[in-house]
């Protein structure tokens, strides 16, 4: 064997390779070959140049290709032959190299760690209650026949601003220097109070006030507000009430059941009341899994490869970005967001990490593993869920591997906590 292995940390190899007698004549003739075809030499065709000509043009350069490909194919043998799990690619150093004679180098790579789990059948967990009560019924049945509201003036001049309610007013903001920005005032401005649009602190500031009522509000502008000169800055907005406006909700009949895609009310309360109930399960096995996965990291500390966790941090900022985007979120405000939250972005991804590499080595103990059978049953599920076609969900789905693979992977993290569950103490 010319190469031996050393540990640096948990998930770290170095393998140091040292060839005393190299014969690289295969490596530099498959090198010569592949420069041939590419070289443009005055007076032949492209890939049509003597192979001596290109030897003795490139010939440095074509014995440092070979022994690129030497080293690259002795680095992947010792890993297939040693059976490591590695990952990215590697560090090459410390190469040490004599014509015709020795070849000597390092190879630094991150592989997945093996993780001795500590025991785990005294741990106890209490699951929230699946239950869906008609108050989270009503609120559903709210949101739905808010899209067919219409929003009136409210006539009597005593009735007071509460959240929900909708103000028509004047405001203008006023700075501690005493200047009045026009990008901080407005005219017969609508806005539904408790909406969250302005900075905190200023729709609660109009709730209790009638039309008519002017009022200065006091707030501070938030310290990761997205102008840089506005940031932890005091404002005063002076504001007043035009007018108030309230939604009036519409009551739920079979004629407006189907227009929301139902064909009556007991439909409509029959489909959103099982869904409700998928949706409420769902939920509390999510929150109990998150607690299981922080019992067992707290529980087993151990070093996770670095690539992986840099990998992960990507997938996360690309997730949050569509999550901000969605909420009125520019790239610049975007960016701002990623440098002031850097560490919790960071950490997250490590728990990911660490929650993968303990699920996939409570997988192979259970001997877990997902199907096309599982697949197709969770299809259905989501069918019954989403009310989507599931000619379309099968399609989605299906026809890109990397989603196809990304949902078998979801899968198998399900049937790993249905068995791990049965060794802990639910209740």
């Amino acid at each position: 064997m010319s190469y031996t292995i050393e540990n640096v940390n948990s998930c770290t190899k170095k393998i140091v390779f040292n060839f005393e007698q190299v014969d690289l004549s295969k490596e530099i003739k498959e090198a010569l070959l592949a420069k041939q075809a590419t070289s443009n030499l005055k007076g032949f065709r492209k890939g049509k140049a003597p192979l001596e000509m290109v030897q003795k043009l490139f010939g440095p350069q074509v014995e440092n290709d070979a022994l690129y490909r030497f080293i690259s194919d002795q680095y992947y043998q010792a890993v297939k032959k040693e059976n490591l799990r590695a990952i990215g690619y590697p560090q090459f150093g410390n190469t040490k190299y004599e014509s015709g004679k020795t070849v000597a180098f390092e190879a630094t790579v991150e592989i997945i760690p093996e993780i001795d789990l500590k025991d785990y059948s005294d741990f106890t967990f209490k699951k929230d209650s699946e239950e869906v009560s008609e108050e989270d019924f009503e609120t559903l049945k709210k949101n739905y026949l808010s899209s067919k509201a219409e929003i009136a003036e409210v006539k009597d001049p005593e009735f007071t601003l509460s959240k929900g309610d909708h103000a028509v007013f004047n405001f203008e903001g006023e700075l501690a220097d005493g200047s009045k920005p026009d990008n901080m005032k407005a005219q017969d401005y609508m806005l539904e109070i408790g909406s969250g649009q302005f900075i905190p602190g200023f729709e609660d500031g109009m709730i209790g006030m009638k039309k008519g009522d002017k009022k200065d509000i006091h707030v501070t502008f938030p310290a990761e507000y997205h102008e840089e000169t506005l940031r932890n800055a005091p404002v005063t907005f002076h504001v007043e009430v035009l007018e108030i406006k309230q939604k009036n909700i519409p009551e739920l009949t079979d004629e407006l059941a189907k227009e929301f895609g139902y064909e009556s009310i007991s439909d409509f309360t029959t489909k959103n009341k099982e869904r409700m109930k998928i949706q409420k399960k769902r939920e509390v096995q999510t929150k109990l899994q998150q607690q299981i996965l922080e019992k067992l990291i707290e529980a087993n500390q151990f070093d996770v490869p670095q690539a992986l966790v840099d990998d992960q941090k990507e997938s996360v900022k690309q997730e949050l970005s569509q999550t901000l985007k969605q909420q009125g979120f520019n790239d610049q405000m975007i960016g701002l967001y990623f440098e002031r939250w850097s560490e919790d972005v960071s950490q997250k991804a490590l728990f990911q990490v660490r929650s993968g590499l303990i699920l996939d080595k409570l997988a192979k103990k259970y001997n877990v593993e997902s199907t096309e059978a599982d697949l197709d049953l969770k299809i259905e599920e989501m069918v019954g869920q989403s009310g989507m076609k599931k000619e379309e969900i099968v399609k989605f789905y299906k026809s890109n591997e990397n989603v196809k693979k990304n949902l078998m992977y979801a899968i198998r993290e399900e049937k790993t906590f249905s068995a791990l569950m049965k060794e802990m103490k639910v209740s």
